[in-house]
């Protein structure tokens, strides 16, 4: 997926700006696929160029004048050719994995410790993906042109929770093997009570 099939896609829902759309990318597609509000402007110059897009500018009164951003025909008929292509694997590459590989030749305690960090990375993007759930579909069901959110937001809560509860395990772990370590309280995602991990 290039980053310029991610924009077309957000495009369908409305016109946008393009700080619309860092903005669209931060709260939802940035989720799964992340881009920089740099990288997403010089990409809207390459669409437009390729005629993908087009932009009209919108006089403001008090304001600079902005630009807003359509899809065009050959812009939908070049989102629904790369929809249309099978999908590729996401690649891991996460050094933790790697130190991790490696525990019987590194020291223990940075590892915990970067875990813990983890945890609570994980732990807060599983409240924000909730929180984005109950607000968009507090009834758990979605329209049929939101059913494809809906899904992404469920793989993320569940991809968020998993990744916590593997943290969880692996603290654990790690505090089995530094009996020096000072104990760590570990707060479960599923029923918030505080457990004793070490």
């Amino acid at each position: 997926m290039a980053l310029g099939d991610a924009i077309l896609a957000c495009l369908t829902e409305r016109p946008m700006t393009g700080y619309e759309l860092a903005k669209t990318f931060d709260n939802s597609i940035g989720f799964f696929w992340k881009a920089d509000h740099q990288q997403i402007y010089r990409e809207l110059t390459k669409l437009r160029d390729r005629g993908h897009i087009q932009g009209r500018e919108v006089v403001q009164s008090g304001k600079p004048n902005k630009l807003v951003y359509t899809l065009t025909p050959e812009g939908r008929a070049a989102l629904r050719h790369w929809a249309a292509r099978p999908s590729v694997p996401a690649s891991i590459k996460d050094d933790l994995l790697v130190r991790l590989y490696a525990l019987d030749s590194v020291d223990v305690e940075p590892l915990r410790t970067d875990l813990m960090a983890r945890l609570e990375h994980h732990r807060d993007r599983f409240a924000r993906y909730e929180r984005l759930l109950n607000k968009r579909f507090p009834q758990g069901i979605a329209a049929p042109a939101d059913v494809g959110k809906l899904l992404g937001l469920r793989v993320g809560l569940s991809y968020e929770r998993a990744v916590a509860e593997w943290c969880e395990e692996a603290i654990e772990a790690l505090s089995a093997l530094s009996p020096s370590a000072e104990r760590t309280n570990v707060v479960s995602l599923e029923d918030g009570q505080r457990e004793n991990s070490g």
